[in-house]
């Protein structure tokens, strides 16, 4: 099975939704290489990397379910670097 590596980039507009977007970065924890939160206090927003290493269709469907998450969005930049996982 080839894997890819990709970066996620999130943005939280409705705090609300929070324990949803954690819950799903949980459910794909062991693809998550790490992540990186920065609050973005003048703008009332949050600011999230997420780096990935994951079969294309694991990638795509947390990139999905992130974006499905009221209040927030989400846009994946993929790596060249195909990796064949052992």
């Amino acid at each position: 099975m080839e894997t890819r590596v990709a970066v996620i980039g999130i943005i939280v507009e409705d705090m609300d939704s929070v324990e949803k977007l954690n819950a799903i970065l949980h459910e794909y924890g062991p693809h998550i290489i790490g992540r990186l939160g920065l609050p973005y206090r003048e703008k009332d927003i949050h600011i999230i990397s997420i780096a990935v290493d994951a079969p294309q269709d694991v990638i795509s469907a947390l990139s999905g379910k992130i974006g499905n998450v009221e209040g927030v969005s989400a846009k994946t930049a993929y790596s060249h670097v195909v990796t064949e996982q052992k």
